[in-house]
């Protein structure tokens, strides 16, 4: 049998996944034990220990000046920014997205504008967020949702476009209106799409949360990531990756779960990545 046409258990699955991982970590405390042997206070690959007691200290034990267990305090206040971020980017996405793809007209008038902002670099208007909007909360949910909203309408507009023109001609030879068309046509069929276009848009809208909270933040992630820099405090900053890599990672695992639960149709040629 051809290996192309050899498929795997779940174990041998979980198992290969898991090796390029193991890689990593062995050769970083081999990397980290070779430096600290010529230095043992190096800073720049602290041993895996250090990282350890970091990741204790920052999530298990109360800071003393506020009383605040940071690690859980900077993961609430990033993600509630990133989730109002792609809500308003997903709001978009099914209303002008749809609108572009299904209505010639508004496809005609809105198209060139929305492909023109999604090549506009988001985090070069930062600047000009913080000056419309202030310092606070808005101006970093408006950078998210400004970096992710074009392209995700872009991309439900070409899936309501990839619609097979058949299914449209049959709900009109049966009455349908416009608004019935959208409603039991178009959006289901686009559904498993902007799940798509939602997890695609999390890894921009991560860069740009990270951005925003290194920039003007008094907590956050990538607040603490950029405050602790200045020390070289690397068995802080690494941890605060790995774990910002982990939420990125589940987050798009729960929303293909959530794909496959809803729409197993569009799951049925086999893996999804």
């Amino acid at each position: 049998m051809r290996i192309i046409n050899r498929t795997l258990s779940r174990r041998a699955a979980i198992l290969l996944g898991s090796i390029p991982f193991a890689l990593l970590i062995g050769a970083y405390a081999i990397a980290s034990h070779l430096r600290r042997i010529d230095n043992p206070a190096d800073k720049l690959l602290p041993s895996l220990g250090s990282i350890g007691d970091a990741i204790w200290r920052m999530g298990f034990e109360a800071d003393k000046r506020s009383g605040d267990y940071l690690l859980w305090l900077d993961t609430i206040d990033s993600l509630s920014r990133l989730a109002v971020g792609i809500f308003i980017s997903t709001l978009l996405a099914i209303g002008l997205g749809i609108s572009i793809g299904f209505i010639p007209h508004i496809r005609r008038g809105l198209a060139p504008f929305v492909a023109t902002l999604s090549l506009i670099p988001p985090i070069t208007i930062l600047p000009i967020l913080f000056i419309i909007f202030g310092l606070g909360e808005t101006s970093k949910v408006m950078l998210i949702a400004i970096g992710t909203a074009p392209v995700m309408i872009r991309t439900i507009a070409q899936a309501v476009m990839d619609i097979p023109r058949e299914l449209i001609i049959k709900a009109e030879t049966l009455g349908a209106s416009t608004w019935q068309m959208i409603t039991r046509v178009v959006l289901p069929q686009v559904m498993p799409k902007l799940i798509t276009a939602i997890r695609l848009g999390l890894v921009p809208a991560w860069i740009f949360l990270i951005s925003a909270e290194a920039i003007a933040s008094t907590s956050g992630l990538g607040y603490r990531i950029f405050l602790v820099r200045r020390y070289l405090a690397m068995d802080v900053i690494l941890p605060y990756v790995a774990w910002i890599t982990l939420l990125a990672f589940i987050l798009d695992r729960l929303l293909l779960m959530a794909s496959r639960k809803a729409f197993p149709w569009n799951h049925l040629s086999g893996d999804s990545l």
